[in-house]
């Protein structure tokens, strides 16, 4: 299995189809393969040949994507780096992962400076942007029409194809080896479980850096589909492109899809085309699903489950099970059911199967499960065990094999002795129409060891006290669920690169002179 064996297929069966749209530029399937094998030479005349690590720091566009071919098609690792990461952090990234060869666009042009003697293997940087190529640089287009088409490298099966680094909030971040067999065991996985169809029209929205996008990034091209980029999301940039482009397929994590449906002049957009949305990275609200399922009624719904470290898709459940009434009503609450070539299993501290219903960790075995993490081989040996990837978060299955997330381990709060998980309360409180974002954390309390917190943002025109949503909460949960108290912001919750809230940075000021961040 090699992952360029699809973009010469593609270019065999399709060559004169549209691959990629980007910023006015429209290029087929044989200029697209074209161009990828000679970025390919390119990056051997710069010593990439067998396993070097070809780094990326930029936002969505078609040479971002030619990237992801022409690296292994070189020989090459690729190593996409998460564009909201502060100089140290980035410094970090490229130093550990030994990386070469910083492809970079005109967005990040002004870290550089910042890292200027903090690069201790980077030797070559490619300048990816429009403009003028900075002093140094080598421009990507001068260095691929340079160069003549070179046969591929067929790295293939166990071989390293990419460090995809999780973290970098907290501590050391972690490289995530994902090999050609990884990554296309879960293009199968999701071809199946996403309907993937020849001819589809993927809109790359979430950031390409993250491998929950990178799913389309190989997925779509095996079945001939075309892809569509903009620089990065937001809401009103997707509803246009979607018009624009007839866009039937995408994915949003739910911060994203909130922001999307709940956009004021989403009615003035022709959605239309939409056929098939994924979501996942973290729970969806109930209120939003439901509010995406009104708005774009003709669209089908997907949440996928998964994590970085299993190449991302483990678990999915499909849109027939996306309904309120009915047998298989409340379904689409479940992560899902395992994907096609994987297995999964709710597991205690030992690695021994939990009851059906029981809450334990989700483990997952598969073709898809990581090499490993990057020089950690301690690390490598906690987290898989016996071949079963243990996932850290917390959750349970039904008797029809659905799984159920009801939160990250480590957001669990225990507030005297319960067990309470975040994501259960955060559902209720996007269940109040004033509240546009929320977040529950537990902070230290002398008498329950902690109680749940919660930081919710109000829409925009709306006022409402805390006891009110907190009356709203008892309404629904038991007591010893709900907030305690309630912190109101007006700006937007903080994000990590993969749109996910950083409870790490809304715990800080409650936690600050801790020992520990568990009480």
């Amino acid at each position: 299995m090699y992952l360029t064996q699809a973009l010469k297929r593609t270019v065999q069966i399709d060559g004169r189809g549209v691959a990629t749209l980007c910023a006015g530029r429209v290029r087929t399937w044989n200029e697209c393969g074209e161009r990828v094998a000679k970025l390919a030479g390119a990056l051997r005349q710069l010593g990439i040949t067998g396993g070097e690590r070809v780094a990326v720091l930029a936002l969505n566009s078609d040479r971002y994507f030619e990237y992801f071919y022409a690296v292994p098609w070189a020989g090459g690792v690729f190593v996409p780096v998460n564009i909201r990461l502060a100089a140290p952090e980035v410094a970090f990234w490229l130093n550990d992962s030994g990386t070469e060869v910083l492809f970079i666009d005109d967005n990040f042009l002004d870290m550089l400076g910042a890292l200027e003697g903090q690069l201790e293997t980077v030797r070559d940087v490619v300048y990816m942007g429009d403009g003028p190529t900075p002093e140094g640089m080598h421009n990507y287009e001068a260095i691929l029409a340079a160069e003549d088409p070179v046969p591929d490298a067929l790295r293939c099966g166990d071989d390293l194809a990419g460090l995809f680094y999780t973290g970098g909030t907290t501590g050391r971040s972690k490289g995530v080896m994902l090999s050609h067999t990884n990554l296309i065991c879960n293009s199968y996985n999701v071809i199946g479980g996403m309907h993937f169809r020849p001819g589809i029209r993927w809109l790359h929205a979430a950031p390409m850096f993250h491998i929950a996008d990178g799913l389309a990034v190989f997925g779509v091209t095996m079945v001939t589909g075309v892809h569509i980029f903009i620089p990065g999301f937001t809401p009103e940039d997707s509803l246009r492109t979607i018009e624009e482009h007839k866009v039937t397929h995408g994915l949003f994590v739910p911060t994203m899809m909130n922001a999307l449906v709940n956009h004021p002049n989403i009615k003035k957009f022709d959605l239309s085309s939409l056929k098939s949305v994924a979501y996942g990275a973290s729970p969806m609200p109930e209120a939003v699903i439901r509010r995406a399922m009104e708005v774009i009624p003709n669209c089908e719904f997907t949440h996928a489950y998964g994590q970085t470290e299993c190449a991302p898709l483990s678990t999915h459940t499909g849109p027939e099970y996306h309904v309120f009434e009915g047998p298989n009503a409340g379904k689409y609450k479940a992560a899902g059911r395992a994907a096609l070539g994987v297995e999964v299993q709710i597991c205690d501290e030992d690695g021994n199967e939990m009851p059906r219903g029981e809450v334990g960790e989700v483990c997952v075995r598969g073709p898809n499960v990581m090499l490993g993490y990057w020089n950690q081989p301690e690390l490598t040996a906690a987290a898989i065990r016996d071949g079963w990837m243990r996932s850290g978060d917390g959750g349970y299955m039904d008797e029809d094999g659905f799984v159920y997330i009801v939160d990250r381990v480590k957001d669990m709060i225990i507030s005297g002795g319960e067990n309470i998980y975040s994501a259960e309360v955060e559902d209720i409180l996007h269940q109040f129409g004033a509240v546009a974002e929320a977040a529950v954390i537990g902070i230290p309390d002398a008498k329950w060891g902690e109680q749940v917190h919660a930081i919710v943002r109000l829409r925009e025109g709306e006022t409402v006290d805390a006891e009110t949503i907190i009356a709203h909460c008892h309404e629904r949960i038991a007591g010893f669920k709900c907030p305690k108290a309630i912190t109101f912001r007006d700006e937007p919750m903080p994000l990590s690169g993969a749109g996910k809230i950083l409870k790490t940075e809304l715990r800080k000021p409650y936690w600050e002179g801790q020992e520990k961040q568990v009480n």
